[in-house]
């Protein structure tokens, strides 16, 4: 029987293994942690019976992904739960943009910009489905759908401080702005459109989500759907080597796919590696860091705009300005006094994650790479910013360090939980320009991580990508 083992168990990873064994082959995931799931694992880190996202938070790209969607995974007690307003963006002035599912809603918030930022958004919504085709692919394919990737490819190249201009006002600059700061990466480069188009786009055509119970219930989903097709998933098991991750099966494997940043795949394949591919993974560039602090509070955030309190998400930087300079500077090793931060209220929509009084926030800032200060207090300054009161309501604290996001998953090199930087090179053609940027030069040999198109978020397409890469190689 042909045999595959898939080292690393987050959502690519999974999604891999999935697509693997459907096809029939016989395939053993190994996680090195004590329990699967990578970034969608979920924690008691505050308080008993209060849930923490330990990573992976919100999945627009998991609700809009068509491998997650053709494996049914409500079979297996996944649930997406949506909160009233996918997405925030307060202002010091009280003002706030904010996004929905309903269109309607969203242009009513942004005054004289709504009906611009409908003109931007509607075909992006009208062609979502047939647009997620195109871009949850590497970028070299043949498309199906040229003309829908071509406009969005055409806005998508321009710097996200220049999309900003587009609206006249601070809401709707802020609202955009916040959303292309999901890069983690400068904002006024090429293609730095790309992250908060196509972000905003899902907000209005499929929403921002969460997966009641945590994002580890989208873990378990998967788990049992690999089960379902005779895979298996060993924990603690940490593969250093090929020749030690085939002591670890009792043999070669036919396929072997690593859910790894590049620098562990170098690690694991070594000397293997043919020198063109080895020297590009070490040219493999990372971005900035997340510092994350998890919250329990009691009862609600005071927000000064009471449309921010009915948010999943919340974006705190201030105005676009304000954004960008934050973000350069934090790309540029900078820490700033007031770092953006991402919040999110996971509870509005999914109470289970709740303890009686005691709701768990969940915020992180955007920090340098390898940053080892404590931004615990900037993170809690900027939510006190837009919500006075705030910090009066904190029950308890939990806090991880860039360097604590490399312990706790080897993939966040430096603490960058997108695991690489969003330059434009690799945006485009990571983790390294070629025909088939799965292939490592190894017979049988996978990358799939998200450091392999179509990079960051949970959809599990990168895992999926480099399974057929691997069946196309079988056959």
């Amino acid at each position: 029987m042909t045999t595959a083992v898939v080292v690393g168990s987050g959502p690519n990873g999974l999604a891999g293994a999935i697509r693997l064994a459907r096809a029939g082959l016989e395939v053993t995931v190994l996680e090195a942690y004590d329990r699967p799931g990578g970034g969608t694992r979920t924690s008691e880190l505050t308080l008993p019976g209060v849930l923490h996202d330990d990573c992976a938070a919100f999945h627009p790209t998991g609700v809009a992904s068509p491998w997650f969607a053709a494996l049914g995974l409500e079979r297996h007690g996944l649930h997406w739960r949506w909160p009233e307003i996918d997405l925030a963006h307060p202002l010091d002035d009280g003002r706030a943009g904010v996004a929905t599912r309903d269109m309607a809603a969203t242009v009513a918030s942004l005054g004289r910009d709504g009906a611009r930022w409908e003109r931007i958004f509607s075909p992006i919504v009208r062609r979502f489905d047939e647009l997620m085709d195109e871009v949850l692919q590497p970028v070299v394919h043949l498309p199906r759908h040229p003309l829908v990737l071509g406009r969005f490819g055409v806005k998508a190249l321009l710097p996200a401080t220049w999309g900003a201009l587009r609206f006249h006002d601070d809401p709707a600059r802020a609202l955009f702005t916040g959303v292309a700061a999901h890069a983690f990466h400068r904002l006024d480069t090429p293609l730095s459109s790309a992250v908060g188009l196509m972000l905003t786009g899902t907000a209005h055509a499929v929403g921002w989500p969460v997966a009641e119970g945590g994002s580890e219930s989208i873990t378990r989903a998967l788990v049992a759907e690999l089960a379902e097709h005779g895979g298996t998933v060993r924990t603690g098991v940490h593969v250093r080597s090929l020749d030690e991750l085939r002591e670890h099966v009792g043999g070669a494997p036919d396929v072997v796919l690593l859910d790894t940043a590049p620098k562990g795949a170098l690690q694991i394949v070594g000397d293997r590696l043919p020198a063109r591919v080895r020297r590009a993974l070490e040219r493999y560039s990372y971005g900035p860091a997340a510092f994350k602090v998890d919250l329990a509070i009691e009862g609600d955030i005071p927000w000064t705009n009471p449309d921010v309190g009915r948010a999943g998400t919340v974006h705190l930087g201030g105005t676009a300005a304000q954004v960008a300079a934050v973000e350069l500077a934090t790309y540029r090793g900078q820490m700033p006094e007031r770092p953006f931060v991402l919040l999110g209220q996971q509870y509005l929509a999914d109470p289970t994650r709740s303890s009686a009084a005691a709701n768990p926030v969940y915020a992180y800032a955007h920090v340098p790479r390898g940053y080892d200060g404590d931004a615990t207090d900037a993170v809690v300054d900027q939510v006190e910013r837009f919500a006075p009161g705030f910090r009066d309501r904190i029950l308890a604290v939990s806090t991880r360090r860039p360097g604590d996001w490399e312990a706790y998953n080897p993939n966040y090199v430096g603490g960058d939980i997108a695991a690489g930087a969003n330059t434009a090179l690799q945006v485009a053609f990571r983790p390294r320009p070629a025909l088939d940027p799965y292939a490592l030069g190894v017979d049988g040999v996978y990358l799939c991580s998200a450091a392999t198109p179509p990079g960051a978020g949970v959809h599990g397409m990168g895992g999926f990508h480099a399974a057929e890469a691997a069946l196309r190689r079988l056959r």
